[in-house]
């Protein structure tokens, strides 16, 4: 329960301030008003999420936001777009595309192009995603990719990617180039979401080659 006018006086005279815990994941998730009510529920819990805050209200939004995005990682979401690429050799001739998730439909192919990696296709395949749904007025359609690594590329805004550049991939390097720009000069709100091929299977945009 919120803490009445008195409590909270005799806190500000100690000099302390209250804090409310949010638990996201935990052994009974929600917002506890002690951190050994806190402890009680993550202690032991594999994968456990939480964090403190100062305002209750803001640790209600918290909840709200968190809640909704770890319901959107539970469950396949099938009005959304997923992408992936293929590679012959690393590296080798790669080509990348992207598909509908509940259809499989396919809406881009781009390659194959010679001496690329993986790495390199999956992140091109998440800017192409983002552009295209950026120019089509599709800000909240979500994007699955089984790449971790290229996640982690678009939300640094660089192809983090250790390929040497030569002749044979010079188009491909001017494409990350241009992709990279793409991201600094754009903003999105599409949430990129990591496929979970374990519960789910093989991402349907997979190039089904392995």
């Amino acid at each position: 329960m919120p803490l009445n006018k008195t409590e909270w006086l005799l806190l500000s005279y100690m000099g302390m301030k209250k804090k409310y815990y949010l638990v996201l994941q935990g052994k009974k998730p929600g917002i506890y008003h002690t951190w050994a009510e806190c402890q009680r529920q993550i202690k032991g819990y594999k994968g456990a999420q939480f964090k403190s805050y100062e305002d209750y209200n803001e640790a209600i939004a918290a909840q709200k936001s968190g809640l909704a995005q770890l319901d959107l990682e539970s469950r396949i979401i099938g009005d959304s777009i997923s992408v992936d690429a293929a590679c012959e050799g690393n590296p080798g001739k790669m080509e990348y595309r992207g598909v509908y998730t509940a259809s499989k439909e396919q809406i881009f192919l781009q390659g194959p192009y010679p001496n690329g990696t993986n790495n390199v296709g999956e992140f091109l395949a998440l800017v192409h995603a983002l552009a295209m749904l950026k120019n089509k007025g599709r800000n909240t359609m979500v994007i699955y990719s089984d790449s971790k690594t290229a996640m982690a590329w678009v939300k640094a805004k660089k192809a983090k990617t250790t390929l040497l550049r030569n002749h044979q991939n010079e188009v491909l390097f001017q494409l990350i180039e241009k992709a990279e720009q793409w991201l600094q000069n754009n903003k999105y709100e599409n949430p990129i979401l990591k496929w979970n091929t374990r519960a789910w299977g093989e991402i349907p945009a997979d190039f089904g080659r392995k």
